[in-house]
């Protein structure tokens, strides 16, 4: 006969003696529910959970456990101790809850029935009709278990088996990391994995799958006989990752890419990424990857002997008879200390289209735009006034229209910038901000690098590499720019300044300013190298003796040249208050005063060959880009703008202005080897007239228009145009650009063109985006020569449509654009990539060619 005890307000009534009855029965269960709770660890996919247990200052968890539950049973008969209603248990960061749990100890077996609920200490919460288990809690079933993680991961089974406390079997289960429809629980998620037998190790903190299906939507579209996933707690283990198809070419076939990886330790690892193509075998790649203390760095290598090279196209359009292609990265950043770091970023390779025709992208510094890699090690330190930085750079060209031996190896280039504020009190009134700004450039180039103005000179066997070598002096058209010299050059340059901003009792504010400018050159040209292009089909000879066109007779230069300057910038904003806009209208006016020129005019510019006059370089002192050319003479520049910001939001802007030389020799208007400054807008006296209009009259779209204009006729000159916008599920934008033909600087024909974008959500989770470039001066200006093309050509384009939500990325998009020559023309390549990517089992891509269409070209 059992002995029962009734709710807890009616035994503390009932005295002492009952008090001491439920002690006693209590220490008969509390084992039980400790190893209840303990031995129920289901799948885990580990965070922190707000049930986490408090721990002892020895660091474990104390061995406590709280139990609540409207009665306690102790049968002698049946020797099961009962606890019914309301269970819940809390033990080590656990909690169980129940209708019934029960503990037969004549068959060391523990039961939790009805509404059975468990609360790991990582915030797994499981469900179940019944848990079962040995009273040793390392073997135990549960039915119809439902099993959810921190991170949104599910399992469900008929049963679970677990055994040795860290394994367990799911019979007949499902996993998936997607929510269930609220509205509609009895739906299938997005995508689950349906398996005979699922089991969890948390030893090994893996998963196993066998006889799975993988379901969209409740419908199977993939059997699996057996695969392993890491569990969602695991970020770094030893494995294969997920393979991948590289997109079919004619030269390489099918292609597939096996990831393995080796998880060696917990700060470095390896990664194999065998490649296997039908028509090139094998291609190896390893990267090892290491974390120390203070930094990181990378090393990969990958490499192939190719079974058949023929099909490759011949250089220079290709690498050619070329059985052994690779290449070699290595990336680091390490941090010397809170104010300096020391880093690397290098990649050499066999040949520049390597990394093309393997789909293989590299670690290096990519530059999309010039079709480049740039190799660089580097030292910086910065505070908050303060910065130096120690840099080399090695550029590999990756474009069929360059020659590696016309790219320049630069070591070292050091800058150095510091800013002082003076005190007024302290230096006499003087006060204001001194600057100093300093840097050293040393470089080297084989083979000088030349261009054409007006018509292009190209090489009589390929026709892709300009052979421009006459040059007449002071002409401005008809000749070559000299864009790098052939030889060594370094050059050595401190700019130092002073400003002081006041600020009068009308507000007026007024901004004196000195500073100069010093500049020392050692040109060393190698006039004797020079490289022939071609064979049979005729030769071209790229020779650097030319260049002493542009640099003299003699062979080493030491120049230099010193331009002190003084000037003055006035502005006086007028503010106007209206209920719609708060209004400020202030006119700007600066000059700038400078000699002609202390010292032999500069030979040799190599980084101030990009030059925009616009409205942000209007008020600068120097408005070339680089430290290799300064302005001279006297200049004054003079605009206005005007400004709103509404009082519902947004605002708008107008600035206008312009620029004269007032004497002096306008460096502008002089040519030289590399013509910057001709057809600027600022080669006359009196400069074109810049402007800009700025106008976002909310968050939802805003709008910049920047133009230049000749100051006599109005003339447009230069137009940018760009717009964004979101209205409700679309986001757009448009750009559109039109710029002047400029042949004294190599740019024979306008150059003019539309970019579109734009993304619409057209439904939850479900979007359509595309973007496309036209092409709309009818030149396609690859650099060399100017292709015909039509009024709308599309210069680039992508379209795709997708999903994305918590669980579940998936994506299809069209690509097309043009890609470096077969022949003396330009290609167009097309290709389709599908991407998808499922929560906590990995992605996959495949990417597959369309086909590439030449072209036609006419040059002129």
């Amino acid at each position: 006969m059992g002995l029962r005890y009734r709710p807890l307000a009616d035994r503390v009534a009932g005295g002492f003696s009952r008090l001491a009855a439920l002690r006693l029965r209590f220490r008969l269960i509390a084992p039980v529910v400790a190893g209840l709770a303990a031995a129920m660890a289901l799948p885990a996919l580990a965070q922190t959970s707000p049930l986490a247990a408090q721990q002892t200052t020895d660091g474990k968890t104390p061995d406590r456990m709280l139990l609540n539950a409207d009665t306690l049973t102790y049968n002698k008969d049946t020797n099961v101790a009962t606890a019914e209603g309301h269970v819940r248990m809390y033990y080590q960061g656990r909690a169980l809850q129940a209708d019934e749990v029960r503990y037969d100890r004549a068959k060391n077996r523990v039961y939790a029935m009805g509404h059975a609920k468990l609360t790991d200490a990582d915030g797994t919460v499981s469900y179940a009709n019944k848990f079962d288990l040995t009273d040793d809690f390392k073997d135990g079933f549960v039915d119809e278990l439902r099993s959810e993680t921190v991170d949104h991961a599910h399992f469900t089974a008929a049963r679970a088996e677990r055994s040795d406390g860290n394994v367990t079997s799911f019979n007949k289960g499902l996993y998936s990391a997607c929510q269930r429809c609220a509205d509609h629980p009895e739906r299938p998620p997005i995508w689950q994995v349906k398996a005979r037998k699922i089991i969890e190790n948390g030893e090994t903190h893996t998963v196993y799958f066998e006889d799975a299906y993988l379901e969209f939507f409740g419908m199977p579209v993939a059997y699996i006989p057996y695969f392993s996933s890491p569990d969602a707690s695991v970020t770094r283990k030893t494995g294969f990752l997920n393979p991948s198809l590289l997109p079919y070419s004619s030269t390489l076939g099918p292609s597939l890419t096996v990831p393995y990886f080796w998880n060696l330790a917990p700060n470095y690892d390896l990664t194999f990424s065998p490649t296997f193509s039908a028509k090139q075998g094998f291609l190896g790649d390893v990267e090892w990857r290491q974390r120390l203390a203070n930094g990181s760095y990378s090393i990969r290598a990958s490499g192939i002997s190719q079974q058949d090279q023929r099909v490759f196209l011949a250089a220079p359009y290709g690498p050619g008879d070329r059985r052994f292609r690779g290449s070699l990265e290595s990336k680091g950043l390490f941090y010397l200390s809170p104010q300096w770091k020391f880093g690397w970023n290098a990649e050499m390779s066999t040949d520049k289209f390597f990394s093309t025709n393997y789909k293989n992208p590299l670690n290096g510094n990519f530059d999309n735009n010039f079709h480049e890699n740039i190799s660089t090690a580097y030292l910086t330190g910065q505070s908050a006034r303060g910065y130096f930085n120690l840099s080399g750079y090695y550029f590999h060209d990756l474009s069929a229209y360059d020659l590696q031996k016309q790219q320049a190896v630069v070591l070292p280039s050091i800058d150095y910038n510091k800013t002082i504020d003076i005190n007024p009190a302290t230096s006499g009134g003087i006060g204001g901000q001194v600057e100093i700004d300093g840097n050293f450039t040393s470089l080297n180039r084989s083979i000088a690098d030349y261009q054409a103005t007006g018509a292009n000179y190209l090489d009589n066997a390929f026709g892709l590499y300009n052979v421009c070598n006459s040059y007449t002096p002071g002409t401005t058209t008809g000749h070559c720019l000299l864009r790098g010299i052939g030889g060594d050059y370094s050059r050595a340059t401190l700019n130092l300044s002073w400003k002081r901003k006041l600020i009068d009792p009308i507000g007026e504010v007024w901004t004196p300013f000195a500073f100069a400018h010093l500049n020392g050159e050692w040109i060393n040209p190698d006039n004797s190298n020079s490289v022939t292009i071609g064979s049979a089909n005729g030769t071209s000879v790229i020779a650097n003796t030319n260049q002493s066109a542009f640099l003299g007779s003699s062979n080493t230069k030491y120049q230099g040249q010193a331009t002190p300057g003084i000037g003055m910038e006035y502005r006086y904003p007028l503010f106007a208050s209206t209920p719609w806009a708060t209004q400020v209208l202030e006119p700007i006016a600066q000059i700038v005063a400078r000699p002609n020129r202390m010292g032999p005019a500069p030979l040799i510019n190599e980084d101030a060959q990009s030059l925009v006059f616009d409205d942000s370089n209007l008020f600068d002192w120097s408005k070339y880009s680089g430290y290799d050319r300064f302005e001279t003479g006297v200049r004054a520049n003079v605009g206005a703008q005007y400004s709103m910001n509404f009082t519902r939001g947004g605002y708008a802007n107008f600035m206008a202005g312009q620029s004269y030389q007032l004497a002096g020799i306008n460096s502008f208007a002089t040519p030289d080897a590399a013509n910057v400054g001709l057809g600027s807008g600022l080669d006359q006296n009196i400069s074109d007239i810049v402007t800009r209009v700025t106008y976002a009259p909310d968050s939802t779209y805003d709008f910049v228009a920047k133009g230049r204009f000749d100051h006599t006729n109005f003339t447009m000159h230069r137009l940018d145009l760009a717009a964004n916008g979101k209205w409700g599920n679309l986001t757009a934008g448009v750009q559109y650009a039109r710029y002047m033909a400029q042949p004294a600087i190599g740019f024979n024909q306008r150059r003019e063109g539309l970019a579109l974008d734009g993304k619409y959500i057209f439904a939850k989770d479900y979007y359509v985006k595309g973007n496309i470039a036209f092409d709309l001066s009818r030149y396609l200006d690859n650099g060399l020569q100017n292709i015909n093309v039509n009024r709308f050509s599309v210069a680039a384009a992508t379209v795709g449509v997708g999903f994305d939500n918590d669980c579940t990325t998936f994506g299809v998009q069209l690509n097309t654009q043009y890609t470096d020559p077969t022949t003396s023309s330009r290609a167009r390549n097309t290709t389709v990539l599908m991407e998808l990517k499922l929560k906590t089992l990995g992605s996959s891509s495949v990417q597959t060619s369309l086909g590439t269409q030449q072209v036609s070209s006419t040059a002129h």
